[in-house]
């Protein structure tokens, strides 16, 4: 992997970790069409996810903080009640990765088909949210585990986590920037969760390390972590305006054009 592979791979990743387009989607077209497999090399995977976790981290520390702080209170307040269903929207997707790992990682790979049919249906999820006018709710501990179950679907590459996830709980009726905090902190223990594991597998098989320029991780790393920044504040607006729609047209029109690219490879 070149340096300006990786500064696209890491751009790419960082750019649509959070704007509801598919990270996983559009790294699988951005390999196959840069003839890049990314996923075969743990150690860049782990450091362009740790950066989009880090991005994630800046943006909202004084959330994070503030739950910290409650959670040290030992007491039921607002923070102890929030972590609470962070928790619980864990589970389906915790589940998923348990039981379903091989199965998963069975979809990724080069299926070109299967990633622009998944944006299409990323699409339908998001133009859903377009005709749906009523956002003053809260999250509860329902809507948190339908808000889980659908960051469970999003494994699929082509689903969208961002997505899925704000676009449920908007279609839940809940109040647009408490859906797009929510939907950001809830991902937070999942992909750290992730890294663990994947540098668990490193540890135990270095071999499946390629040989990558270090300049070449750098870039990979900030490239990820810069975009992933100037995303996740893009993104909280852009929910705050109800501008979900325009991402619907996109990933219609990119997963149509991946589908059809795909029925003539």
């Amino acid at each position: 992997m070149s340096v300006i592979e990786a500064f696209i791979l890491g751009l790419i990743q960082g750019l649509t970790e959070f704007l509801p387009v598919s990270s996983s989607g559009h790294l699988e077209l951005g390999s196959y069409f840069l003839g890049v497999q990314s996923e075969d090399n743990l150690l860049f995977s782990i450091l362009v996810h740790g950066a989009t976790a880090l991005s994630t981290i800046v943006i909202f520390r004084k959330d994070i903080l503030n739950i910290i702080q409650g959670l040290f209170k030992f007491q039921w307040n607002e923070e102890t009640r929030f972590a609470a269903m962070i928790v619980l929207s864990m589970i389906p997707v915790g589940l998923v990765g348990v039981f379903l790992e091989d199965q998963v990682e069975a979809l990724f790979g080069g299926k070109i088909l299967l990633v622009g049919s998944m944006l299409i249906v990323t699409s339908a999820l998001l133009a859903f949210t377009y005709f749906n006018k009523k956002h003053e709710g809260e999250v509860t501990f329902k809507s948190a585990i339908i808000i889980g179950l659908a960051q469970a679907i999003a494994i699929l590459p082509g689903i969208s986590r961002s997505g899925s996830t704000i676009s449920t709980a908007l279609l839940l009726g809940i109040n647009k920037e408490k859906a797009a905090r929510f939907s950001f902190l809830m991902v937070l223990p999942p992909i750290i969760g992730a890294m663990l594991l994947k540098t668990k597998d490193l540890m135990e098989a270095p071999d499946l390390v390629t040989n990558l320029p270090i300049l070449s991780l750098v870039v990979g790393f900030f490239a990820a972590f810069i975009s992933g920044l100037l995303a996740c504040q893009w993104m909280i607006s852009i929910v705050k305006k109800g501008k979900l729609i325009y991402f619907a047209v996109y990933c219609g029109i990119v997963g149509l054009l991946a589908v059809i690219g795909g029925s003539l490879l």
